[in-house]
């Protein structure tokens, strides 16, 4: 099983995860599931259409925002935005999490939601140093 890291009560993110993780996703209260690796990356990488699928067929929405490199502010307001109308907690994953961790940052910034300090301790705690990127 892959690892949720919790960033707030309301988001976390994780390491690539499979089709099985989403139920474990679902029974932790998750609503949300958004992938932030584009498909095709790696060989064994499960392809974005069968979370999709998996997430749906449990009641959870998803939202395909693929990251190759640093996240665009259009992309960071995706995820922000995507966070925000979920009706419940939120997971974002890539292949390490930290493309999905860095789009939500900058959306928060971006936004005027969170300040520089404030995300970068929350993103080391859950594992991720981004004050270079903040």
């Amino acid at each position: 099983m892959t690892e949720f890291r919790a960033v707030t009560v309301d988001f976390a993110v994780s390491p690539q995860i499979a089709p099985a993780d989403v139920r474990v996703a679902a029974d932790q209260g998750f609503s949300l599931i958004i992938n932030n690796r584009p498909d095709g990356e790696a060989p064994d990488q499960p392809s974005g259409e069968s979370i999709r699928r998996a997430a749906e067929s449990l009641g959870l929405a998803y939202a395909y925002i693929p990251v190759t490199g640093r996240p665009t502010a259009e992309q960071s307001a995706a995820v922000r935005e995507a966070v925000e109308s979920a009706s419940g907690k939120a997971l974002a994953f890539c292949r390490s999490g930290t493309r999905s961790i860095t789009a939500w940052a900058l959306g928060q910034r971006d936004a005027g939601t969170r300040g520089r300090e404030e995300l970068i301790g929350l993103c080391r705690s859950a594992g991720y140093e981004i004050g270079a990127v903040v």
